[in-house]
């Protein structure tokens, strides 16, 4: 696999490279170690890689800048009239029932960024006539549901995670907003089935195909809401990473073609949108992971000084950029005004609260940045702000963001800021409110965070007895 800034389309080189143990046990089940599924995601893993190469960069062309650009397959008509997948698919009681939990409980972690909840409302109504649509949600869905109470046995979502693979195999050709949103639907089943260090080779698919495509973060309507969605699991890599890696998806492929990193502020806050300007946050703290990536890497160049004035000034660029970030978001992104910070839940962690979904997760990753910027603070820069030079003050600030709200997509894409927070944290009250937060989201929605806490009891010192998960 090529290295993410040189993600030039050599779609060769990715899809012969050898998954890094897909096999790999799951924490709730075997699921990723089921054969079933590890064929269907090598079978979807090609079926993108060869799908991106036969289309061909479009970087250099003209971009997809709206889903009207895209063209609507037809469906096989001897197989099924276009309006009836839906209504032939969802044939049983059971199917009726992921269908409901996907609207109820899936759609809105796809959507907590969307005020306009393309997958919510608009992605259900071109599943009528996209049959690898409606098998892609009923497959996120029924994986949920046997995430959430870890059923054990056979798995009615591995069927419908090939159904939708099968028959997407003579429709992914076309440029179709169906088509990319049972993509990265089926991407985010995979990676809530993967095991955590695995979840690169689950994205990496799906970025060639947006490069190809010509899809980025400013393009609009469904294509839009599903990079994003994309961008999100793809920044949750990188925070994962360490500083090891970038994200899959190079980051000038997140912007319209010859748009400059320095020049996208400007573009989120122009669009005048909260939606835009919480997907700023995210692409601000995706810049920060790949300068702790190109610090990492440079670091193992001989005599490389990672003190020198470049890195200095880059990483002094991006702190203000991210500070402006929380001083100029409109009033929608701020949390409501109380007296005092008080948590009537804990002492521990400030009470703040926050009236949308995408204020409450663009907020903490706004804390996330800065807490990844002061762990590579140069020496010889001063901040004027004590508060907001306290990795401990973001630390506890991320806590108390999910500890206050509720929102289940909210939740789930915390748990890599919970991690970054935890290791700053001493106290043994809050190590057992960050392990009750994190076994609470694992219960709630399904999506694993148990493996972080076994991270965290390590480095807190803590004995199995002493701190039981």
């Amino acid at each position: 696999m090529t290295a993410p800034e040189d993600y030039d389309c050599d779609y060769d080189a990715a899809l012969n490279a050898s998954p890094m143990n897909l096999s790999a046990t799951s924490w709730h089940d075997e699921y990723s170690n089921n054969p079933g599924f590890i064929e269907s995601q090598k079978e979807f893993r090609t079926l993108l890689f060869e799908t991106a190469r036969s289309a061909g960069p479009t970087r250099a062309a003209s971009p997809v800048d709206d889903e009207g650009s895209f063209s609507r397959v037809e469906p096989d008509r001897n197989a099924t009239t276009p309006s009836s997948y839906i209504k032939t698919v969802v044939n049983t009681g059971e199917r009726v029932l992921w269908l409901q939990n996907y609207i109820d409980e899936v759609a809105p972690w796809l959507d907590m960024f969307d005020a306009q909840q393309a997958f919510g409302r608009k992605v259900p109504m071109l599943a009528k006539t996209s049959a690898p649509l409606t098998y892609a949600i009923l497959a996120i869905s029924a994986r949920q549901m046997e995430r959430q109470k870890k059923l054990p046995g056979e798995h009615n979502s591995l069927q419908l995670y090939h159904e939708a693979i099968t028959s997407l195999t003579p429709q992914l050709q076309a440029r179709d907003p169906s088509i990319l949103a049972a993509c990265v639907i089926l991407c985010c089943l995979e990676m809530m089935s993967a095991a955590p260090r695995n979840w690169r080779k689950h994205l990496d698919g799906c970025a060639a195909l947006f490069e190809s495509h010509g899809i980025h973060g400013f393009v609009t309507g469904i294509p839009q809401a599903v990079f994003w969605c994309y961008a999100r699991m793809d920044l949750c890599a990188s925070i994962m990473s360490e500083g090891k890696q970038s994200s899959v998806l190079a980051l000038e492929s997140w912007l319209p073609p010859n748009v400059l990193p320095s020049e996208a502020g400007d573009m989120f806050r122009s669009s005048a949108i909260a939606d835009m300007y919480a997907n700023y946050a995210v692409w601000l703290c995706a810049r920060v992971c790949h300068l702790s990536w190109t610090r990492r890497r440079d670091h193992n160049i001989p005599d490389h000084d990672i003190s020198r004035q470049p890195f200095i000034h880059r990483w002094h660029s991006l702190w203000v950029e991210v500070q402006e970030w929380a001083q100029k978001r409109p009033e929608e992104m701020r949390e409501m005004d109380f007296a005092a910070d008080h948590n009537p839940q804990t002492e521990a962690f400030p009470f703040i609260l926050f009236a949308a979904p995408c204020a409450i997760s663009s907020n903490q990753l706004y804390h996330t940045s800065c807490l990844l910027l002061l762990d590579m603070k140069p020496p010889s820069i001063d901040l004027a702000d004590s508060r907001l030079g306290s990795g401990l003050w973001h630390a506890r600030r991320i806590c108390g963001i999910s500890m206050t709200n509720s929102h289940h997509g909210c939740l789930n894409n915390a748990i890599q800021p919970l991690w970054l927070a935890g290791k700053l944290l001493s106290h043994p009250t809050e190590h057992r409110l960050i392990v009750d937060l994190i076994k609470r989201i694992e219960a709630e929605t399904g999506w694993s965070g148990t493996w972080r806490l076994r991270d965290l009891r390590d480095l807190w010192g803590y004995d199995k007895e002493d701190l039981p998960l």
